[in-house]
C-alpha cells in the first residue's frame, strides 16, 4: 500500500507545485474591516482586475490572480480606501495580517520584495502618516539613486511618490533603475519615451482606470478620438456653469467628468443634481491611476485634452485653452 500511495503523492504534489506557477495567491487574516468585504486590483496579464473577496467569520479571506510579470496589487475595504498594498507575481504564495483601524499594523510576507517594502515603510512610517508628502518623496528619490538594481526602487515612484509634475525628472529616477529591475508591468502607466527625455512636456495616454460612478472600475480607452478631461474637487463654484459648456461639446469630443477628491457622499449629491447625461468618475489614487498624476495637477479645476493618438496636448487650468485645443483637433481630423 505504501508503495502505491508514495507515487500518487508525489504526482498529485507535482500537479498542485504547477498549478501554483500559473498565478498567484494571497491568504489575508484583517481584523475589524468594516462590511467584511476586501476589495482586490490589480492590472494582470487579461488587464484590470478588480473583484470581492468576502471574509469568513474569523477575519480569513483568500484570493487568486494571473500575473506573469511583477504586478502592484491593492488591497481595499468596502468603502475604497486602501488598507494595503503589495507586489505579486506568478508563484508567490503571499499573506498579510493586520488590523484596519490601523493601516500601519498590516503586514505582507512571503516574498523577499515585500518584506524589503514592509522595511522601507516601516522605517519611514512618519513620512506616509504625513500631511505634506514631500519627505516621502525625497526618501524615495534617496532610495532609488542608492538602489538602481532594486526592483523596489521601481515599486516605490509607481506607488508611493507623489509628485509628478516634473515628469523629466521622474523619467530620469525611473530611467536610473536597470532595466530588468523595472518591468514594463510596473511602470506601463508611464511613457518610456518620457525617460530622460526633457523636450517632452506633456505624456501620451492611451488609457485611464478609474471608478465609475456607480462603484465599478473601468479602464477607459483615451485613442481613437479627441477627448477633454475635467477635473474637479467638491465644492466647485458654478459647477452646473461649467457642465453646462462642457455638454456643448459633448458628442464628437469625449468628455470625461473626473473627482479628485476622497469624499464621495458630497459626489453623489453633486451627480443627483447635475444636469450632465454622461459617465462620472472618480480617481482615488494609487499605482492604477498614475496618468492622472502624470498631468501635473497643482490646482483644480483642471483640465486636459488627448489627441486620437492619446497624446496630451494640453494640461493646465484654463477652460478655454482647453476647449479651443480640443475643437482644433478635432477641425484637423475631420
Amino acid at each position: 500500500m505504501k508503495q502505491i500511495f508514495l507515487p500518487i503523492l508525489l504526482l498529485v504534489t507535482a500537479l498542485l507545485a504547477s498549478c501554483s506557477s500559473d498565478s498567484f495567491k494571497i491568504d489575508g487574516d484583517i481584523a475589524n474591516l468594516d462590511g467584511h468585504i476586501v476589495r482586490v486590483m490589480f492590472r494582470g496579464d487579461s488587464g484590470v482586475v478588480d473583484q470581492l473577496a468576502t471574509m469568513d467569520k474569523k477575519g480569513h479571506f483568500s484570493v487568486q490572480g494571473v500575473a506573469s510579470q511583477p504586478v502592484i496589487v491593492n488591497l481595499m475595504d468596502s468603502h475604497n480606501n486602501s488598507l494595503v498594498m503589495l507586489v505579486a507575481v506568478n508563484g508567490d504564495h503571499l499573506k498579510v495580517k493586520g488590523d484596519a483601524a490601523d493601516q500601519s499594523s498590516i503586514t505582507v510576507k512571503g516574498s523577499h520584495l515585500n518584506d524589503e517594502w514592509q522595511i522601507f515603510r516601516k522605517e519611514h512610517a512618519d513620512f506616509y502618516k504625513a500631511a505634506d508628502p514631500g519627505r516621502l518623496d525625497a526618501a524615495i528619490e534617496k532610495y532609488v539613486r542608492e538602489h538602481p538594481d532594486d526592483m523596489l526602487s521601481t515599486v516605490l515612484l509607481m506607488a508611493d511618490y507623489s509628485d509628478y509634475s516634473d515628469r523629466s525628472r521622474v523619467g530620469k529616477l525611473l530611467g536610473s533603475i536597470s532595466g530588468g529591475m523595472r518591468p514594463q508591468s510596473l511602470t506601463q502607466a508611464f511613457p518610456d519615451k518620457s525617460m530622460g527625455n526633457k523636450k517632452s512636456v506633456l505624456p501620451r495616454l492611451t488609457a485611464l482606470t478609474l471608478v465609475k460612478h456607480g462603484g465599478q472600475f473601468e479602464e477607459i480607452k483615451l485613442d481613437g478620438r479627441v477627448t477633454l478631461i475635467s477635473m474637479w474637487a467638491n465644492p466647485q463654484e458654478n459647477r452646473n456653469a461649467m457642465v453646462s459648456k462642457l455638454q456643448a461639446m459633448d458628442g464628437d469630443i469625449h468628455i470625461l467628468d473626473i473627482l479628485t477628491e476622497s469624499d464621495t457622499l458630497r459626489w453623489h449629491k453633486t451627480i443627483a443634481d447635475d444636469p450632465s447625461n454622461w459617465q462620472h468618475y472618480w480617481a482615488p489614487g494609487g499605482p492604477l491611476e498614475q496618468g492622472v498624476q502624470l498631468l501635473g495637477l497643482t490646482s483644480l479645476p483642471w483640465f486636459a485634452v488627448t489627441d486620437s493618438t492619446g497624446m496630451v496636448t494640453y494640461s493646465g487650468p484654463d477652460f478655454n485653452a482647453a476647449r479651443d485645443k480640443a475643437l482644433n483637433l478635432l477641425r484637423s481630423v475631420k
